[in-house]
């Protein structure tokens, strides 16, 4: 941490607060900024390559975000490098028992696909189904994001599966997560993600359904959102728009 603070910078920490909404009623209500661009840290993540598990765990209980997600790039950076299965397990455990600390889009984003879907390729998914069931918008939203690993792989039936659980989910951060991952279907497979779409997407909030189409032609992505129902907001801020 000592190194961390000395990174820390006043203007950048005013701004983090403000863009992932950690003022009263914000989804990341309560949450505190150092200061520290995304770079950064990633140079730190370097520098800390081979400190012990317990170091990131340590980082992971942090009140501060960018420690939190220093935690996060490590953990990710030590499952990536594991030597054996014994080692991802201890990482994969490690994490999965502590989602409490993942509580912003960010720290989902950049774990749920190299630790939870890279652990579970291939074995039972289980454990994401029991994610999508949380009453946490973090759990749910990893549980889709994880997905993207199954993607990658040309699986698409645990996206397929989450999707529909997750419909007519209330918070907004987990309808556009997936949005994004039935984009990334569609981006592999079209006419999977279009069979999926001609049996949901009347039931599908617009956010979500927007998100969805967004790289389609311009006729056919109109001819799908006015399907789309409108949804109540959910009444938390509202995440940055993703490129991705």
């Amino acid at each position: 941490m000592r190194r961390l603070r000395s990174l820390a910078d006043r203007r950048v920490a005013a701004h983090s607060r403000e863009y992932f909404k950690a003022g009263r009623g914000g989804y990341g209500e309560g949450d505190r900024f150092l200061g520290i661009r995304v770079p950064v840290l990633r140079r730190c993540c370097a520098e800390c390559r081979g400190a012990p598990l317990g170091a990131a765990l340590e980082l992971l209980e942090s009140p501060f975000h960018e420690a939190r997600l220093l935690a996060i790039l490590m953990l990710a950076e030590r499952y990536g490098r594991a030597g054996d299965a014994d080692e991802r397990d201890n990482v994969y455990r490690a994490f999965i028992g502590r989602t409490g600390r993942i509580n912003n889009w960010d720290l989902v984003d950049c774990s749920a696909p190299s630790i939870v879907g890279e652990h579970l390729y291939g074995r039972d998914t289980g454990r994401l189904l029991l994610l999508a069931r949380s009453k946490s918008l973090w759990e749910r939203r990893m549980a889709v994001v994880a997905t993207l690993r199954f993607i990658r792989g040309g699986d698409f039936s645990a996206t397929l599966r989450i999707s529909r659980m997750l419909l007519r989910d209330g918070e907004d951060l987990v309808r556009k997560a997936v949005g994004w991952m039935l984009r990334e279907v569609w981006k592999r497979d079209p006419k999977t993600a279009r069979g999926f779409l001609a049996r949901h997407a009347d039931a599908m909030p617009r956010t979500m359904l927007r998100y969805a189409v967004e790289r389609m032609p311009a006729r056919e992505r109109r001819a799908w959102m006015r399907r789309g129902r409108a949804a109540p907001p959910s009444g938390r801020g509202v995440e940055a728009r993703r490129k991705t």
